[in-house]
């Protein structure tokens, strides 16, 4: 029977392609692995941005969201010296707007504690002690920080407390997908 071969022939053909898909995508899942394994072995200073948003505790916080730009989310505030003193994202910014829950009528007095004036400092906001990373460690130590403190941003210090860069997960994607490629 002339169909029933062609019927054989065709299931054999799609096997193997199927078969060659699989070992091919079982390679590249190896090629990914060891990637991976490599990214956690790099140095944050490879990676880190050196170009980063510096504010000052005293600078008002109309500069501050001025300063966030697109790229911006996060700001490292620092003394004249270049030490870390506290540290500011989007989200604290928008913390210092969010109105208390247990208050279901806001008052005036309220309301203008939420304004911006420009009598409000970025010290008013920036959380004093934020959670940071050696420009020492490598990747898979920032990457664990990072998952379990929920942190997207981690101020880059020495052991003197100088802020050298800003690590943010944007960063660590960009390199996954450069050696992924």
């Amino acid at each position: 029977m002339p169909g029933e071969k062609s019927k054989n022939a065709k299931a054999k053909k799609i096997k193997i392609i199927h078969s060659k898909r699989r070992l091919l995508q079982l390679k590249r899942k190896e090629e990914l692995s060891h990637n991976i394994r490599y990214i956690s072995k790099v140095p944050v200073s490879v990676v880190m941005d050196r170009d980063f948003l510096k504010v000052k505790p005293s600078d008002s916080l109309i500069a501050l969201i001025e300063g966030m730009g697109d790229e911006e989310s996060s700001a490292v505030v620092v003394d004249d010296s270049g030490y870390l003193i506290g540290f500011v994202t989007m989200k604290d910014v928008l913390h210092f707007f969010d109105v208390p829950r247990r208050h279901s009528i806001v008052g005036f007095g309220l309301l203008k504690k939420y304004s911006v004036t420009r009598a409000t400092y970025v010290r008013d906001i920036m959380v004093t002690k934020p959670i940071t990373i050696s420009i020492n460690d490598n990747l898979g130590h920032a990457i664990r920080i990072m998952l379990e403190t929920g942190k997207h941003h981690l101020p880059v210090v020495d052991e003197k407390g100088r802020v050298h860069g800003l690590l943010e997960v944007k960063d660590i994607i960009r390199l996954i997908r450069i050696v992924s490629l």
